[in-house]
């Protein structure tokens, strides 16, 4: 039985923020791009999200939301130089560490005898040195599994812990909301409603088979997760070599002009991924993926390091373009090469994927 811990920092780089400039304190602030290069929200402080402001939010809608936002552009050497003094805390404990962005991390502990072996005041100390030597609150959230100490994380936010002990891991799973699992994202919790799923208890009741028939190798997953099942393990040395998103639709999509409608949902589920992605991967590729109802599938792609809404355009057209069939899925997402020196702006990567969205 594993001990897993998910540490999430609250509103990291609005937090660093207010650490360095305490007139901030109290203030709705956020940080992003600029309003008039249609930047989006990277994240926010929860004075500013009172007035509905979230991450991945278009910097100019954040500001009609709450017209007193103070809008900060980001700093990523002082962002860095925190998460490097959080990986040392959490390493100072076990070295099974995989990073998942700058201010997020899994911890196996399972082995870890420190605070007489328990996970839950493990949790608590590497919260209060994060505290007292970065500055910064942090939350946590402790269970048997990844997919479980995740969302457990976000249940006393911010600067709190939530433990899910294993003989209450069935109970906790059924009554969460299928948005929690991981991977669906807006348009997927949208299909699942339309099919009478709302919770993780209600989707207990669809049979391995009729999941995947409905959605292909994800519905394996979700067949897993809304039972509490994952066995992946924290992997400290796995490197990403891409991002994507895709939707399997209901219905088939009839022509290219309906594909082309369905890609903006489909690059703001993959802008707030982008955002929450940790520091170093370089955006090398583009691509599009798509499969025809007759289940064959073709994928169109490009070097490209800040795709726009026009790249996967083109991508989709080209694609569609070799098959002209109705289409069953579609996806878009990036690769990554090693080897390069960060960009900067990649946390904010967003704003490319969802330029030309708001006119």
């Amino acid at each position: 039985m594993r001990k897993i811990i998910h540490c999430d920092c609250d509103c990291f780089y609005a937090s660093v923020e207010m650490r360095d400039d305490p007139s901030l304190v109290g203030r709705p602030i956020a940080v992003g791009g600029k309003p008039s290069e249609r930047g989006v929200v990277a994240t926010c402080n929860y004075e500013a999200r009172a007035f509905g402001v979230r991450s991945a939010m278009s910097s100019a809608q954040a500001l009609r939301l709450c017209p007193q936002l103070l809008l900060l552009p980001p700093d990523f050497t002082r962002y860095r130089e925190a998460s490097r003094q959080i990986l040392a805390i959490y390493r100072d404990y076990t070295e099974l560490v995989e990073p998942l962005s700058l201010d997020e991390a899994y911890l196996d502990v399972s082995a870890v005898d420190r605070c007489r072996g328990s996970a839950t005041l493990m949790a608590r100390e590497i919260r209060g040195r994060i505290h007292d030597e970065v500055g910064i609150t942090a939350s946590a959230g402790i269970a048997p599994n990844k997919f479980i100490a995740k969302v457990a994380s976000d249940w006393n936010k911010p600067n709190g812990q939530f433990v899910v002990r294993p003989d209450e891991v069935d109970t906790f799973v059924a009554a969460l909301p299928v948005k929690k699992i991981f991977g669906v994202g807006k348009v997927t919790a949208e299909r699942l409603h339309r099919l009478g799923v709302d919770f993780c208890a209600d989707l207990r009741r669809w049979e391995f088979a009729d999941l995947t028939r409905e959605f292909g190798r994800f519905g394996a997953s979700l067949h897993r997760l809304c039972r509490g099942i994952d066995e992946r393990p924290v992997a400290p040395d796995r490197e990403r070599k891409s991002l994507s998103v895709e939707t399997t639709y209901n219905r088939d999509l009839p022509d290219l002009a309906a594909c082309l409608a369905a890609l903006a949902p489909l690059a703001e589920e993959f802008a707030q991924r982008m955002l929450r992605l940790r520091d170093g991967e370089i955006v090398h590729k583009a691509f599009v993926k798509v499969r025809f109802s007759d289940f064959s599938r073709t994928t169109a792609e490009c070097v490209e390091t800040s795709p726009r809404a026009e790249t996967w355009r083109r991508l989709l057209t080209e694609a569609h373009g070799r098959r002209s069939l109705p289409v069953r899925l579609l996806g878009v997402g990036v690769r990554f090469a090693a080897g390069l020196e960060p960009d900067p702006q990649l946390p904010l990567f967003a704003q490319v994927a969802m330029d030309g969205q708001e006119r």
